[in-house]
């Protein structure tokens, strides 16, 4: 082959790519600016069956998970705890341990795998299963309006997936931070006032103010990044299957960056 044409259909299809990617990052930019305004407009889910949707969707992205990821979650928990209180003790920096336990735990580990969690159990899937309407809609020549498919299927399962990433944070961080006291000071109350100035000292406005952006944030990636995949069509105007690795993979780079985002703010 010449080398000039391959070179040339090289340069093309990196182009190719580059435009298919420019447009479905803007595409789930339109889509996560759409999904946010009608959030902040109670009146487009205050009528009844909007409103039950909604409703309908926090129970399914909530309910089937909240034991599952409990448990799971305070056995990982329990582990890191042993495993750091048990080596801070070994070198003499037991004092260190309380705070190297919320600083890792609750402040960074946990909003990252509860927003990994809801994603993969939850937000994707409902993601394909749009798709997938979407696709047996197209077919019967009965597509929906934008404005209708935003309030009626991707506002509630976006709405659903920003209130389980945030309760399910929020109560794994409770429990991560009474599994800490318990394996510390075990059930006596007179570690307490120790325990909390501790634990209050990580938690500064600053620090507070960044952990709940930075979970916030994840919940919108969750919520949008999916769901703005799953209502764009390829090339050719039809809403085929797509790879889950590829959706998975972009949803993970912006999770990635809110997070490095959140490190900077906290250490820089």
């Amino acid at each position: 082959m010449n080398p000039v044409t391959s070179a040339q259909s090289t340069l093309h299809r990196w182009g190719r790519a580059a435009r298919a990617s420019w447009d479905a990052w803007w595409h789930t930019l339109l889509v996560g600016a759409q999904i946010l305004v009608l959030a902040l407009s109670p009146t487009s889910y205050s009528a009844g069956t909007h409103r039950r949707a909604v409703f309908e969707s926090l129970y399914r992205a909530t309910a089937p998970l909240l034991t599952w990821f409990l448990t799971l979650s305070a056995l990982v928990s329990l582990v890191l705890i042993r495993i750091v209180v048990a080596t801070a003790t070994s070198y003499g920096l037991s004092q260190y341990a309380l705070e190297v336990l919320v600083r890792t735990l609750v402040l960074e580990l946990i909003p990252l795998y509860a927003a990994l969690f809801v994603a993969v159990r939850y937000a994707m899937p409902g993601a394909q299963a749009v798709r997938k309407q979407l696709a047996l809609q197209q077919r019967a020549g009965r597509l929906p309006e934008r404005q209708m498919l935003l309030v009626n299927e991707l506002l509630p399962r976006a709405l659903g997936c920003v209130f389980s990433v945030l309760l399910l944070a929020g109560l794994s961080s409770l429990v991560a931070l009474i599994l800490t006291y318990l394996t510390v000071y075990g059930f006596s109350p007179w570690g307490l006032p120790g325990y909390t100035h501790a634990v209050g000292g990580v938690f500064t406005p600053a620090v507070s103010l960044i952990f709940s952006l930075k979970t916030l944030f994840f919940s919108l990636a969750v919520a949008v990044v999916p769901l703005a995949a799953s209502a764009q069509p390829d090339a050719l105007g039809n809403y085929t299957r797509r790879s889950d690795m590829s959706e998975f993979a972009r949803l993970f780079s912006v999770v990635l960056l809110i997070e490095v985002v959140s490190l900077v703010g906290n250490y820089s």
